[in-house]
């Protein structure tokens, strides 16, 4: 089960386990389950012609799998819903056969003002490949459950 609202604390960090390698698959049906034609990440012999030289997994698969890999320590079962995203970066390419793992930082967080019994946490998340190269930070809000104003 993930956290409640007063289980996590500024500051905490998470290291998330497991991580989990992507494979072709995922970025051929990602691509295709959302519409997305892109031959940057499709089409192998435009792709070489890139500065890529080979296909770049879909940037919003890795947030996805990101925040997936996140879920167990931080808001399996505890979460009402995103509020929303403040940033967003992907400063280095994500290939197929790269093994992606997941880190969060709690940045801030209170009680809901509008919503008794629920406070709103700002994440940080990382995400890293292999080499330990940062391939996607975020923050984003999310409305948490908080237990003890709850009962739960």
């Amino acid at each position: 089960m993930g956290r409640t609202y007063e289980e996590m604390a500024v500051g905490q960090e998470f290291v998330h386990t497991p991580s989990r390698t992507v494979t072709e698959t995922d970025n051929v049906m990602f691509c295709s389950m959302t519409m997305n034609p892109q031959p940057l990440h499709l089409d192998h012999d435009f792709a070489g012609t890139t500065m890529h030289g080979r296909p770049v997994v879909n940037g919003i698969f890795t947030l996805g799998l990101v925040l997936g890999l996140s879920v167990h320590d931080t808001t399996l079962g505890t979460t009402l819903g995103n509020l929303g995203f403040e940033e967003i970066d992907f400063p280095a390419p994500v290939f197929v056969g790269d093994t992606i793992t997941a880190e969060t930082l709690i940045v801030s967080k209170r009680l809901s003002k509008s919503r008794p019994g629920t406070g709103v946490v700002a994440f940080e998340h990382r995400g890293r490949n292999g080499d330990g190269v940062i391939v996607l930070t975020c923050r984003r809000n999310g409305l948490i459950v908080a237990g003890e104003v709850s009962g739960a």
